[in-house]
């Protein structure tokens, strides 16, 4: 997996399978970028699309301008208008990617592990691409749940015993799902909140379920989700959906921001519902890390493609 000190990985789709050590060298490669670091040096052209078949606006420019700063080839790639549309396979797509000369594609899907197809096709299919998970239905954010670890690394400069606390609609959140394996892992304490309705058993082996107010005061982390209606059809729980309701019983207020430890910190994946998980107010408030998490996540993007071109032996890198 590793190179002298860098990660090295023929695809990216999940952190499940990464080494402490290895996300700790990933933060660490994500820091130097960001402190200023000379980017690896190409010595031979790397072509990249950015293949979005759901809406984004944050990652996807994040992961375009992370690119650019690595002196990557952008070529551009409009899923509504692409042959997906006219019954194309997501594979197919990538085989013709590939056979074009790109050297590395960046997805977003509805389909959960819809990357399996891609990175482990049968004895007949030879694709020959960089897979790197943007985002797949309600399965994983790879890059979220990185810049994630980044952003309470830099605050904190460790996970071990931190507390934190995922909350909101846990069950239908790819953000939380890689979140919560993977601070575990790294010896944080992991606590959950929200709607009952909208929290799943599964994860207790990962954390305890607590009304926000019995944590607020005593979390490192609060760690907030968007509410995903757009993934909540045939939920009776979405038809008598109340923001102000939501807010006042699960959102971050000014009345728990203030009974929040000093040294607390708020997070957030974006985009934010104000007034529903978060006070409109307090997005730029001194406790909350919201912008912090999108700067950070050019610099993380960076490491992760950085790591499937040494992997691939890409751009001449050695």
């Amino acid at each position: 997996m590793k190179n002298s000190n860098f990660v090295t990985l023929k695809s990216f789709v999940s952190v499940e399978k990464l080494t402490v050590a290895e996300v700790g060298a990933l933060i660490e490669r994500a820091e130097y970028f960001k402190n200023g670091g000379a980017r690896p040096h190409l010595t031979q052209p790397v072509y990249v699309t950015n293949m979005f078949f759901e809406n984004s606006s944050r990652t996807h420019t994040s992961f375009e301008m992370a690119e650019r700063k690595l002196g990557l080839t952008v070529i551009p790639f409009d899923a509504a208008h692409s042959s997906t549309q006219k019954g194309e396979t997501l594979y197919d797509t990538s085989l013709i990617m590939a056979a074009l000369g790109i050297d590395l594609e960046v997805i977003r899907h509805s389909e959960n592990e819809y990357y399996e197809k891609l990175i482990h096709p049968n004895k007949n299919q030879h694709l020959n691409i960089g897979v790197i998970n943007a985002g797949d239905g309600s399965g994983q954010h790879p890059s979220q749940c990185l810049l994630d670890m980044m952003t309470i690394h830099e605050h904190f400069g460790h996970f071990k015993d931190l507390k934190v606390a995922i909350v909101g609609d846990i069950t239908n959140s790819r953000v939380a799902k890689s979140n919560m394996e993977l601070l575990t892992r790294l010896g944080a304490k992991v606590y959950f909140s929200g709607p009952d309705y909208w929290y799943d058993k599964q994860y207790d082996k990962y954390g305890e379920y607590l009304p926000i107010d019995e944590l607020v005061a005593q979390m490192d982390v609060m760690m907030l989700l968007r509410v995903q209606h757009e993934r909540h059809a045939g939920d009776p729980n979405e038809a008598k959906f109340d923001a102000k309701k939501y807010h006042d019983k699960y959102g971050i207020n000014q009345k728990r921001y203030n009974a929040m430890k000093d040294d607390a910190i708020i997070m957030h994946p974006g985009p934010i519902n104000h007034d529903v998980e978060l006070s409109g107010n307090l997005v730029e408030a001194p406790k909350c890390r919201f912008v912090r998490q999108m700067e950070n996540g050019v610099f993380m993007r960076m490491a992760m493609i950085e790591a499937v071109m040494r992997g691939r032996n890409l751009g001449g890198l050695s």
